[in-house]
């Protein structure tokens, strides 16, 4: 097999093994009954410790060996699992067990995500970076609709066990796949610094050009956007009685949309600028959001999020890409941990938007107000980029 198809079997197999369960471990929570409460303090507590965590988690990509990394965080994914499967078989659950394997495959999944990202910097050639990460992208929502698909026929016919059993074989071969991927490391296997001096460095990476992480910041807000669309589109459907199916089409619409992306990405960004990618892709988003405000009604909303599936797909490519192209691969950990600190604060304050909005019954407003901001970030990449701000000054 060549290096991209093992590495993509890795990426397939690791969708499956963390759709599924992530998809059953909330289920079987709130299935014990009244644990309403409870889940959503495990998601809470989860966000906050991944928050605290980014800073050391992206100093490590930077030390180690990302394929090391990545399949470490299989076979912690794969233990994990079996360990439900073995505490269920004997009788030994207990909610608190099922809170810890969420807790691990969060934190796991969000530290695969940037290695990930910085492995296809580190292992592939840079005229390869547009098709791999477009294979990626098919890969990814090829994996997410498969399991959003099974995961409706089988939280009714599965239990535990089988979602266990599931997530222990494919995070096994998920990482065997990634074991069998040749690797071109260009890390130094030996660190001549020391890990907190190496984590205070990435305060100097972000102020030494800080415009240019700005115009890669605000592009970043179309995935707090999309965690935000994700709950405030079945708040809205639920406040007027507007059928759960519509939801699941909106999920699905946005896949399609995003899959589309990945077949296409690779023409795309041979005829544009990633930067123009990103900025146009932003303003569209933004744009589109404002329509769907203006006529919210479900076939509106499923026919537009198909369109911003795809255009937030390209923007995160196009990002990709650039990030791929231009910034020191040995500082790229840091780079995607810093990015992932300002996305995940912009979420956490989505979700004390909608909480506001639901408990004034105004949650309509939050399409317009999310709109907004979206286009203003557009308008400001589109400002940066005309002072040049989107260049990086030392290329990698």
């Amino acid at each position: 097999m060549s290096r991209t198809a093992t590495y993509l079997t890795g990426r397939f197999f690791d969708g499956i093994s963390s759709g599924m369960f992530m998809l059953a471990l909330p289920w079987v929570m709130l299935s014990q009954g009244d644990m309403g409460v409870f889940v959503a303090a495990v998601s809470l507590t989860c966000t906050a410790l991944s928050f605290i965590a980014t800073p050391f988690t992206a100093t490590l990509i930077d030390r180690h060996s990302r394929k090391a990394i990545l399949i470490v965080i299989q076979v912690i994914q794969s233990l994990t699992a079996l360990s439900v499967l073995i505490a269920f078989q004997f009788q030994a659950d207990s909610i608190w067990l099922l809170a810890l394997a969420q807790l691990i495959f969060w934190l796991t999944n969000d530290v695969a995500w940037s290695t990930n990202n910085a492995f296809t910097q580190e292992n592939y050639d840079k005229a390869d970076y547009a098709r791999v990460t477009g294979q990626q992208e098919v890969v990814m929502q090829l994996t997410t609709l498969s399991a959003g698909a099974a995961g409706i026929v089988l939280l009714t016919s599965w239990s535990m066990n089988e979602f266990a059993l599931l997530a222990t074989l494919a995070s096994g071969i998920a990482a065997l796949s990634y074991w069998l991927t040749p690797y071109r490391r260009r890390l130094a296997s030996c660190q001549p610094q020391a890990f907190f001096r190496q984590l205070a460095e990435s305060r100097t990476i972000f102020t030494r050009q800080p415009a240019f992480y700005l115009f890669l910041a605000l592009s970043c807000l179309t995935y707090p956007m999309l965690t935000y669309l994700a709950k405030l589109v079945p708040v809205y459907f639920s406040e007027h009685n507007i059928s759960g199916s519509w939801f699941a089409s909106w999920s699905l619409s946005y896949g399609i949309g995003a899959l589309l992306t990945g077949l296409l990405v690779t023409r795309l960004l041979a005829r544009i600028s990633h930067e123009k990618a990103m900025m146009y892709s932003v303003i569209t988003m933004g744009s589109l959001l404002i329509v769907m405000a203006v006529w919210l009604t479900p076939v509106v909303l499923v026919s537009l999020t198909v369109i911003l599936g795809f255009f937030n797909a390209l923007n995160r490519i196009a990002r990709t890409n650039k990030l791929n192209h231009e910034v020191n691969v040995h500082e790229r950990g840091r780079i995607e941990g810093g990015l992932k600190l300002f996305s995940t604060l912009s979420q956490s304050l989505s979700y004390v938007l909608i909480a506001a909005l639901s408990y004034l019954q105004i949650t309509e407003i939050g399409f317009v107000i999310m709109g907004v901001i979206v286009l203003a970030a557009g308008l400001l990449m589109q400002m940066l980029y005309r002072q040049g701000c989107h260049v990086q000054i030392s290329v990698a």
